[in-house]
């Protein structure tokens, strides 16, 4: 009876701690917190996952690729001197071919790109796409000027309510923003995998969007095919007259410059509106111009660009996409982007 009871104990316990939540790292003080249930974490907000699933970045090698069928990640160098590295979460569907599509799905401000590939995980296998979603560590990029406006701002002071910058200075060095890890991963993963494709898709929500629409303006020249910016907080407004990064000026480029013929869709959320109170919203004067809430915001960046692409006489196919009954939900938006970009594919 009494080892009847002892296995019982056991067999409790080890139920609890399987089925025991964490966050993932963040160096905050919740790194070393527990919880009971599934749900986002109440202090770094991030979408909390099971610890069997948490395996530390130490323990994976640097440049080591092996694409397995299912969910898996490795980690690569990252930087332009190659002192970070980035972790890639992944999934390949049982049926991939070497023509199969290829998908980055670039996290919001959480950075938590297993949640974000886990979201693409029952499309991926409908649709045969091939998933790849970046991790940026806050310890090697930190700050939303490291991910968001991917590196294009340092030395940055913000106020003690942590709302608004209230000095930077701009980076003018292409070579050193993350915009370039994109056709590099790609290629690395072409290799790997002995891929016909010459290029890939792209889908960002939130910080992931603001990342993604900067992109097509300052590194139109990459193998993206259709870049789909979701839900973005503000935006870069191609225009010369407001200071980067509101606007282009100071920055390395002019709106007489910038590429309208890529591919990008703005890709937003009907009731991503006033009503939303998921996700941080910034309020500036700066950004407040662009709209009060991230639908209003996009659509102001969106009609705000076709004016400077028609008074350049430029050709503009930058596109406008609303998707009903979705507000500031990343699994949401995920599920509407890969009906978007594979469902009529034949």
């Amino acid at each position: 009876m009494k080892l009847n009871l002892l296995f019982l104990l056991f067999v409790f316990y080890s139920c609890q701690k399987t089925n025991e939540y964490v966050c993932k790292p963040c160096d905050l003080s919740c790194d070393e917190l527990t919880f009971a249930k599934s749900g986002n974490c109440p202090h770094c907000k991030m979408e909390l996952i099971k610890m069997s699933e948490l395996i530390p970045e130490k323990e994976l090698t640097v440049n080591k690729i092996n694409i397995q069928n299912g969910a898996g990640k490795f980690l690569i160098e990252g930087g332009f001197k190659k002192e970070k590295t980035i972790v890639i979460h992944y999934y390949k569907p049982k049926n991939l071919t070497s023509k199969s599509p290829v998908v980055f799905v670039v996290p919001g401000a959480g950075r938590n790109g297993n949640n974000y590939r886990d979201a693409w995980i029952e499309k991926a296998e409908e649709y045969n796409v091939l998933v790849f979603s970046p991790e940026y560590s806050e310890k090697n990029y930190p700050g939303f000027w490291s991910y968001n406006l991917a590196g294009m701002i340092k030395d940055v002071i913000i106020n003690e309510e942590k709302t608004a910058m209230i000095g930077f200075k701009i980076s003018k060095r292409p070579n050193e923003w993350i915009y370039n890890d994109f056709d590099r991963i790609f290629n690395l993963i072409k290799e790997e995998l002995s891929l016909g494709t010459d290029t890939y898709d792209m889908f960002g929500h939130s910080a992931g969007g603001q990342i993604l629409h900067r992109l097509a303006i300052f590194k139109s020249e990459n193998k993206a095919n259709r870049i789909l910016a979701s839900n973005s907080g503000w935006y870069t407004v191609p225009i010369d007259m407001e200071v980067f990064p509101y606007g282009l000026n100071e920055s390395n480029t002019s709106s007489s410059k910038v590429d309208f013929s890529t591919n990008l869709i703005l890709f937003l959320g009907e009731k991503d509106d006033a009503n939303e109170t998921r996700g941080d919203l910034r309020h500036s004067p700066e950004v407040d111009k662009q709209g009060l809430y991230r639908l209003e915001r996009g659509k102001y960046f969106y009609n705000e660009s076709k004016k400077i692409a028609s008074k350049w006489r430029s050709d503009f196919n930058w596109k406008l996409e609303i998707v009903p009954d979705v507000g500031h939900d990343y699994k949401g938006m995920s599920k509407a982007a890969a009906d978007y970009l594979y469902k009529n594919k034949e």
